[in-house]
């Protein structure tokens, strides 16, 4: 499976945070408004985001990853879906959904990271990493990336978050 490095934080100023990401990919982000569904399942997460603004296939995504503060290492794959609705519909029968998650993301790429700005709806406003690592690259490379990244973006330790929106959301209703 497709590998990444990963860090999220809680974040304070995103428009001095989006400033500083688009300085260091050289240009303006582009932005992405997103919806994902989250099914249970037994091991990992499963998601299916639909992209609002875009013309493009949604994806299926299966990821597994610790939730852990820091960089973490992040197993994935995705499926791309023509058919969205139908999928949902056949998911939620057979797993059922765990809840939605709205948010505006800006999207930046900083060499081989992908740097996430997000405006998530019921949460605020977050930062994500991925490092998106390559086949012949170690784990300790990854984390190297992602920390020299996090120190640059001006984002400290103190404001890491573990585990994925979904279970912040569900942390924040008392479920």
């Amino acid at each position: 499976m497709p590998n990444n490095i990963e860090i999220k934080a809680k974040i304070k100023n995103s428009e001095e945070l989006m400033k500083t990401a688009s300085e260091l990919s050289g240009s303006d982000g582009v932005k992405l408004l997103q919806e994902d569904t989250f099914f249970h399942c037994d091991k990992g997460r499963l998601k299916l985001r639909v992209f609002k603004n875009e013309d493009k296939p949604a994806e299926l995504i299966y990821y597994e990853r610790p939730d852990t503060l820091g960089p973490k290492s992040s197993d994935y794959h995705i499926a791309h879906i023509s058919n969205p609705e139908d999928v949902k519909v056949t998911l939620g029968k057979s797993y059922g959904i765990k809840g939605e998650v709205m948010k505006t993301r800006m999207l930046y790429l900083v060499g081989q990271t992908r740097v996430h700005i997000d405006d998530v709806q019921g949460l605020g406003q977050y930062m994500e990493l991925e490092v998106v690592m390559k086949a012949d690259q170690s784990h300790e490379e990854g984390e190297k990336i992602a920390n020299n990244l996090i120190e640059k973006l001006g984002v400290k330790p103190d404001d890491f978050v573990t585990g994925a929106y979904m279970d912040l959301i569900l942390k924040k209703n008392g479920k």
